[in-house]
């Protein structure tokens, strides 16, 4: 235990760095920000045109299926 001291210090830099990160983040509105941007997010993911954009970009969709049912 010839670094025990040191170790510590760096475990309590860390941690005041953390916390003082998520308190900015909660300050700021940051988690109500991203909890908006996701449900945007996947909300269009759930959506016909997404699908579309989907099936166009995968050429071989139907030649995969058909090699998992053969």
């Amino acid at each position: 235990m010839k670094f025990l001291d040191w170790y510590l210090k760096i475990a309590v830099v860390s941690a005041l760095i953390g916390g003082s990160m998520e308190l900015f983040m909660v300050k700021t509105g940051f988690y109500d920000k991203v909890t908006v941007l996701e449900s945007e997010k996947r909300a269009w993911e759930n959506s016909p045109e997404a699908q579309a954009y989907r099936d166009a970009l995968n050429p071989w969709r139907h030649h995969e299926s058909e090699t998992r049912q053969n």
